[in-house]
């Protein structure tokens, strides 16, 4: 069996590696979102057809149609030479794609270039305090009055809305219907009046989160994506690709050779850790779990090249699986360092800047965002494999009774 791309595609590979060697030095580590030097290495990457590689160039993208053996060359090569990718997030990962497939033309033009060259930021609108994982019972209310929606409410772990220009946020515009059929899906200006940011720090002591507070705000009526009262179809569009970037697997192999690097580098007694048998048996199961989620990937393009109705599924797993396993890799690197595992943020002694500590606490908490683990084992149990859904604690006593 002939496992090789072939020459066009090894040809590919040696110009992905070629740039690599010539501009790999001038991607920028460890800065904000706001960072000048992080926007000129997205318009390098974007100019090359390495970040937002298939999105018409009328949108600011390269233009380049849609090969899953390239976009997988590309992966493989950036993660092995350990050098970050185009730009990601809540703008570029999960409202441009969705953009592309629901939004008007004019939103399109609007939105798209600033977004993937990181010119403007968003942020999420979604969870609110007493609509989490039951997403749909968002009570944030949107009132039409003349040309402009007038929304009240509030919002909840709102992930970068300190740094956001503009905000896509879901909101009940009818009252009287269902639950998951009165809700659309605004996008406004985060400085728009009315619009109150506090912050939440979490267990990496970071300010990343937040709460949103929304009074009045005021917001243009064709600042809407899909139709009225249809913003859980949008809503869901939106969560497949969140699913997609909270357990990225491309991501996942940098930090897997990361580790790699940093079991070759520590010594305990005079050994490399990597000649630990213990260790090294650990990390071989994370390198078979890495394999596994970088073949599921595969399987998402292919549904969403092929138009499958299975990338649902694929997502959920890549979600759920995602995050769990860079808890344990980052959980590993930890233990790898043994006692200098436990130093974090300016401690003389810390490694890596105190990236593995920091991402260890905050994918335990990404097990829980976007999705808790419980509730994709329920939606792959349900819609994957075709059992029971679960009974509601109403039905159950009334069967008892």
């Amino acid at each position: 069996m002939d496992l090789s791309y072939g020459p066009e595609y090894e040809g590919f590979r040696e110009e992905v590696r070629s740039f690599l060697r010539t501009h790999g030095h001038k991607a920028p580590r460890g800065q904000g979102l706001r960072s000048s030097n992080l926007r000129e290495w997205q318009a390098l990457l974007i100019e090359n057809g390495y970040a937002a590689r298939t999105i018409p160039k009328e949108y600011g993208g390269f233009g380049a149609t849609p090969d899953i053996l390239k976009s997988r060359i590309i992966a493989e090569e950036f993660a092995t030479a350990q050098v970050p990718g185009g730009l990601g997030g809540q703008g570029v990962s999960m409202l441009v794609p969705t953009l592309l497939e629901l939004g008007t033309e004019e939103q399109k033009r609007r939105f798209i270039q600033p977004t993937i060259r990181g010119e403007m930021v968003w942020c999420q609108g979604y969870s609110e305090p007493g609509a989490g994982s039951d997403l749909a019972s968002l009570r944030t209310s949107a009132v039409l009055e003349g040309d402009e929606w007038v929304v009240n409410g509030q919002k909840i772990w709102t992930s970068t809305a300190h740094l956001a220009d503009w905000i896509f946020c879901l909101v009940r515009t009818e009252p009287d219907a269902p639950k998951h059929q009165g809700i659309s899906f605004l996008l406004f200006d985060m400085k728009t009046p009315g619009i109150e940011i506090r912050p939440l720090v979490d267990m990496t002591m970071n300010h990343s989160f937040n709460e949103v507070f929304l009074t009045n705000v005021r917001v243009p009526k064709d600042q809407i994506v899909g139709q009225r009262g249809q913003g859980w179809q949008v809503a869901n569009s939106i969560l497949g690709h969140e699913r997609d970037s909270l357990g990225d697997p491309n991501a996942t192999l940098q930090r897997f050779n990361r580790l790699l690097d940093l079991m070759r580098d520590e010594t305990v007694d005079g050994a490399r850790v990597i000649d630990n048998p213990v260790l090294r048996d650990r990390a071989m199961e994370m390198q078979g779990r890495v394999m596994a989620m970088r073949f599921n990937e595969l399987r998402v393009l292919s549904s969403r090249v092929n138009n499958k109705n299975d990338a649902l599924l694929a997502r959920l797993i890549t979600k759920l699986e995602g995050t769990e396993l860079r808890h344990a890799l980052e959980g590993l690197g930890i233990d790898v360092m043994g006692e200098l595992g436990l130093a974090y943020k300016d401690n003389p002694l810390v490694r890596d800047n105190g990236m593995f500590q920091y991402h260890h606490m905050f994918f335990l908490g990404l097990i829980i965002g976007g999705g808790t683990s419980q509730i994709q084992k329920n939606i792959i149990s349900e819609r994957g494999l075709g059992m029971p859904r679960e009974p509601k604690l109403a039905e159950a006593r009334a069967e008892k009774k």
